[in-house]
């Protein structure tokens, strides 16, 4: 079966980079997207696996699907820069809605999540899913079992299943967490995360389900 191209639009940031990173080396053909095609071509080189760098609007053109990681203060820019070239494809929203200096405090925007203001930006002609909201970038860059679940989120089943898909090529445990709006609970634990990580000096405090799990597919 032939693998999509993936394009990890600001993939130069930690989280982009280690996915990208991850995903390149399950043997995917990934494109890592920056607002400067220098910085991003730069990081591929630095990343290695056959990464190939481009602009960020470039690099969703190339892809099957793409994974937006950026900060959420550059999401609405960033989005409507690719928006001309994701029309039919699946966009994967890894945005958590920090609004500095208070990230350990939950701040949802007004649509509810960020996965949300991504679907309303790009449009239904857009397939958006939400994943990868809990995990340490820190620890995902690392050849080590992050131990961490991924809860992925979206109105298509299908689309759901494909990211649950990338996240097990990347070593972790991709699970269905239900409609895009679910997406906000993930999105607003990321702020609790980081109050743990701080309190209890936790070095990248994740998520994982408990219980004898059985595949929605059986």
């Amino acid at each position: 079966m032939t693998l999509p191209t993936i394009a990890v639009v600001g993939g130069t940031g930690n989280l982009g980079a280690a996915i990208a990173w991850r995903l390149a080396r399950a043997g995917y053909s990934v494109v890592v997207g920056s607002r400067a095609e220098e910085s991003a071509r730069k990081a591929a080189d630095e990343l290695g696996h056959g990464l190939r760098g481009a602009a960020n609007s470039d690099a969703a053109a190339k892809a099957d699907i793409v994974i937006v990681t950026v900060p959420f203060a550059a999401q609405e820019a960033t989005l409507a820069d690719i928006a001309p070239h994701v029309a039919g494809k699946l966009v994967v929203d890894t945005t958590v809605p920090l609004v500095p200096p208070r990230v350990m405090r939950v701040q949802l925007p007004p649509e509810g999540s960020a996965a949300l203001k991504a679907q309303a930006i790009l449009g239904e002609a857009v397939t958006v899913v939400s994943a990868f909201h809990n995990v340490a970038a820190h620890k995902l860059a690392k050849d080590v079992d992050v131990g961490c679940d991924v809860l992925v989120f979206g109105d298509d089943k299908q689309a759901r299943g494909r990211v649950v898909a990338l996240a097990d090529a990347m070593g972790l445990r991709g699970l269905h967490g239900g409609a895009l709006a679910n997406s906000a609970a993930a999105e607003a634990m990321t702020s609790i995360l980081i109050f743990l990580n701080k309190t209890y000096s936790v070095d990248g405090a994740g998520i994982r389900i408990t219980g004898d799990l059985i595949s929605p597919e059986k």
